[in-house]
């Protein structure tokens, strides 16, 4: 009888065995925001740890990556979605396109800071935190004669000029955070100011966000606005390379969610499970990828100098950031930055050259005159077509859908913000033009 009993539970246990292997095999189709050196070791390592289960990568930036699974959701093409923007996951919660998911995992807190690091609602869940800020090629800071910069503000000097770099927010994730982030820690009207100020020294605005880190390593720009872990990956590799947090930065967690009708959720499942377990939690600190984990024990097996939010509150501690306020109005501060910075990079860089030269002259040679006047130009190039009501409301946030094709209102309001921008970057160089003048 306890032979017969035993071999029934053999049998049952390859059963179920066999069941979990089968629920759990497989392709998983992840659309993710990250690039390779990130995604590539959790492949390795979550493919080794689940034999059978065959990670299909497909990288896209975030905004394309929601568009993507919004047009497949009909043939379900895609199992996980896996980016740090978290208003990102909020359009897709939104729509219906994420399954309710609670990770197995022990040891996470509640929140980082004082952001929640999962969804209330359990539809997406935080497997790394982050924060935003500056990085710099030490060597070509010093062949350039550039001070260190510490906050936002700095980036505006003139020593800076054509020295620094950003990806464009419409087409980086990290970059719309970083964006939105000032905004909410400075207040839209100085936000938009200080990020223009600084737009205005911009060698470059490139597609991707690790296009700048990749610039600032080659030393092909001095400067570049990130997120923390391309400067972390960066000194872990070798390169030259500083990074320093601003005051007005915020810790937000990167994301994962299962897709709603996952063509194979079970095995979705198990990489969320992944990604947020011990092992998973590890992979965040490898040279390549350096970002901060969320489990706190992690922390031990770190480099003594690894950030550690959870020992160092000051981190993010300014900026309280509001996902609800951002997802709102997302599409808006994407496009005003490239209808107002992007496409108008050089008329705004020749407005802040003449601005530069203006106020280098009165500082040789003091001008009342010439003062007002460098004011105007300031005011000018600070000038925003909306305010920050207009932006989320659904006259102006409801024109700007996210799609493939743009409505008639999209396009007249982008046409409307785009005069404005280089209507006023012309009348500011031409008054810091004159300014100078007053001042010889």
């Amino acid at each position: 009888m306890l032979r017969h009993s035993v071999a029934a539970a053999a049998l049952f246990g390859t059963a179920l065995f066999t069941g979990a292997a089968f629920a759990q095999s497989g392709k998983v189709t992840v659309v993710t925001s990250f690039s390779k050196d990130v995604t590539d070791p959790f492949k390795q390592a979550f493919e080794k740890a689940h034999p059978g289960v065959t990670l299909d990568v497909q990288n896209r930036n975030t905004n394309a990556g929601v568009k993507f699974v919004e047009e497949t959701k009909a043939n379900n093409q895609v199992d996980v979605f896996w980016a740090s923007a978290p208003d990102a996951f909020e359009v897709l919660k939104g729509k219906g396109l994420l399954q309710k998911y609670k990770p197995k995992a022990e040891g996470i807190p509640d929140k980082i800071g004082s952001y929640p690091i999962n969804d209330p609602e359990n539809f997406y869940s935080g497997f790394a935190a982050s924060g935003y800020g500056i990085m710099w090629n030490d060597r070509y800071a010093k062949a350039n004669k550039l001070p260190e910069p510490k906050d936002w503000q700095d980036l505006a000097k003139p020593v800076y000029f054509d020295h620094v770099a950003m990806a464009a927010p419409s087409r980086s994730g990290t970059t719309h955070l970083t964006i939105e982030t000032i905004l909410q820690g400075e207040g839209w009207d100085q936000g938009w100011r200080t990020l223009k100020e600084v737009s205005g020294n911009f060698r470059q605005i490139t597609e991707r966000s690790f296009g700048v880190p990749e610039a600032v390593n080659s030393g092909q720009v001095g400067l570049g606005i990130v997120i923390d872990f391309f400067a972390f990956s960066s000194q872990a590799s070798g390169f030259p390379v500083k990074f320093v947090y601003p005051t007005v930065t915020t810790i937000v967690p990167a994301n994962v969610g299962v897709i709603a009708n996952a063509p194979n959720r079970a095995a979705a499942e198990a990489f969320v499970d992944y990604l947020v377990s011990p092992a998973g939690q590890e992979v965040l600190l490898e040279p390549s990828i350096r970002r901060l984990p969320v489990n706190p024990a992690v922390y031990s097996k770190a480099p003594a100098d690894y950030p550690n939010p959870f020992k160092n509150p000051s981190l993010g501690a300014r900026v309280k950031f509001n996902v609800d306020v951002s997802e709102k109005r997302t599409n808006v501060v994407d496009v005003l930055y490239d209808q107002t910075v992007t496409f108008q990079l050089d008329a705004l860089k020749a407005a802040t050259k003449a601005i530069q030269d203006a106020e280098a002259a009165i500082a040789k040679k003091d001008n009342a005159d010439a003062k007002a006047l460098v004011k105007e130009a300031r005011d000018l190039v600070a000038a925003m077509p909306v305010t920050e009501q207009e932006a989320s409301s659904p006259e102006i946030a409801g024109a700007f859908t996210g799609g493939k094709e743009k409505g008639a209102r999209q396009a007249e309001l982008e046409q409307k913000w785009a005069a404005f921008a280089k209507g006023r970057y012309q009348q500011a160089q031409a008054k810091a033009e004159q300014a100078q003048k007053l001042a010889r």
